[in-house]
């Protein structure tokens, strides 16, 4: 048989439909297994974790099939208890597959301690966005006689002095003394004596 007249023949045909059949399966079969492990059109919303310990979370998370990593503790948060969550990625409501991990972030248990930063004759203008610098804040100010006005002469936290390089709790507030910009003279008089005209030498003429 010439291959015109097989190219031709029902054989050829027969092959033709038996392979392009094959094809169709084995393509099924390759998407239905894509569909299958990637959970093609099976997407969990993210649940608010916010607030939340680490155990509620992972049991939260558990009932959705998605794991959780906690990559760290940020510095103390008042507006949220104690060692919960205080933040996640993906956030809440995002959509994402099963077994999908969540990334969060714990707040800590206390405030950090920092140092005091040297306030001492610097401006007030300078003194406080240094303090706000290392997380502390401005408490009460108060004046006092000196020269130099605005400048610092002094930090207080609870009545009590601190000097620069003093451990205190983030966020706590430091009440600055300052010069008001008065010139301050002292009381004390001068004796003048007096002088009598017979304390005073003659001149030799």
């Amino acid at each position: 048989m010439s291959l015109r007249q097989y190219l031709t023949s029902k054989v050829f045909f027969a092959q033709v439909l038996a392979a392009m059949a094959i094809f169709a399966v084995i393509a099924f079969l390759f998407f239905h297994w894509i569909t299958y492990t990637t959970n093609h059109g099976q997407e969990i919303t993210v649940p608010d974790l916010s607030k939340l310990s680490a155990e509620q979370a992972e049991e939260k998370l558990d009932a959705l099939d998605l794991d959780y990593i906690i990559l760290d503790t940020v510095d103390f948060r008042p507006e949220f208890p104690k060692l919960t969550i205080v933040e996640q990625e993906p956030k809440a409501g995002a959509k994402v597959k099963e077994g999908r991990k969540i990334y969060l972030k714990i707040n800590a248990s206390t405030y950090t301690m920092v140092a005091v930063p040297d306030l001492i004759e610097k401006t007030y203008r300078q003194a406080v966005p240094t303090l706000e610098a290392v997380g502390l804040k401005e408490g009460n100010i108060t004046y006092k006689p000196y020269l130099g006005k605005d400048m610092v002469l002094e930090m207080r936290m609870n009545g009590k002095k601190v000097k620069p390089g003093d451990k205190v709790l983030k966020s706590s507030k430091i009440d600055l003394v300052l010069g008001d910009g008065k010139v301050v003279f002292d009381d004390t008089t001068i004796d003048s004596t007096a002088v009598d005209s017979t304390d005073i030498m003659p001149v030799n003429e």
